[in-house]
Parts: structure tokens; sequence; C-alpha cells
């Protein structure tokens, strides 16, 4: 893994990206710290779930309408 400080990773974009789609990842560091990766996008789908659906699909992928009642009793007096 190639491993750059942020003033040459700025300078050098392109080429870490081109890096990256070679299959190679980069990692960048901030004051001798690592601060972040530069990796292709196969591995960050891997990584990172990628094509996961949101809460939202799954929720309406549900194949039966929910019977869930609301209560509707009156709410409190606020006591100010």
């Amino acid at each position: 893994m190639n491993v750059l400080n942020l003033r040459k990773a700025k300078t050098s974009l392109s080429a870490l990206v081109e890096a990256a789609e070679r299959g190679e990842a980069t990692t960048i560091t901030k004051r001798g710290r690592p601060a972040a990766v530069v990796v292709p996008v196969d591995d960050a789908r891997r990584l990172y779930g990628g094509d996961r659906p949101s809460f939202a699909d799954l929720l309406m992928s549900i194949p039966h309408p929910l019977d869930i009642e609301r209560d509707q009793s009156p709410l409190r007096e606020p006591d100010l």
C-alpha cells in the first residue's frame, strides 16, 4: 500500500485515482498520522456494503399491510 502525505496527495490526485483503478490502495497521512485511504471501488463496495437497500425500502417491501392501531387517547396536559 502506498503512503502519501496530504500535500503530495493534493498535487497527485490523478495518479491516486489511476492507482486505485489498477487495484492499489493509498493511505493519505496528515501530520504523520493516517487520515484517509483511497481504495478501488470494488473494495469499497465490499467493505461498506455498496448496494444495500435503505431501511425505508425494506419497510416498503413487506408483503402484507401492518395492522398497527394508533393510541387515540388524548394527550396529557402540559404542566407549565
